[in-house]
């Protein structure tokens, strides 16, 4: 049996990207990939509506906790991907080895206001996430398969 390859998401506040990637991939690819997340500057908590948006895919995130990059330090990952260009920045260069990929995608938080369905902002954010994230992985599941280097946004 081949061991599963490791991927460690990274984004400021660890409360909302980080945790729905990696809720996404554990539990769609958690044959393959162990998916772990982190922040920059944890939030100290995960969003209750990235709980909420999560749990619409049958996939229970409610247990994760925001924790801070420097608990992986020691660990070694086969990719690091960044979900903001705050993370990005604040992380140029992951000294644990593997490859390091820069994803952005908007903060659902920001993207609410007032007037609108919150969880509206966390569904397109998951969904995207689910899309682009899922399909880099299982490219690099392929023998030969392509290394998409997803162009940098957010």
């Amino acid at each position: 049996m081949t061991a599963k390859r490791r991927v460690l998401f990274l984004c400021t506040g660890n409360s909302a990207r980080s945790q729905m990637a990696e809720g996404l991939v554990n539990h769609f690819l958690g044959d393959r990939w162990e998916a772990s997340s982190a922040g920059t500057a944890p939030a100290g908590y995960v969003h209750p509506l990235a709980v909420e948006a999560m749990r619409e895919l049958g996939i229970d995130i409610s247990q994760h906790r925001s924790k801070r990059v420097d608990e992986f330090r020691e660990a070694s990952f086969d990719l690091v991907i960044t979900l903001c260009s705050g993370a990005a920045e604040d992380c140029p260069l992951w000294l644990g080895g593997g490859e390091r990929l820069h994803m952005g995608f908007a903060d659902p938080a920001a993207l609410t206001r007032a007037d609108s369905d919150d969880l509206a902002a966390f569904r397109c954010v998951r969904d995207a996430i689910r899309e682009r994230v899922l399909a880099a992985l299982e490219s690099r599941d392929q023998p030969g398969g392509r290394q998409e280097q997803p162009e940098a946004q957010a």
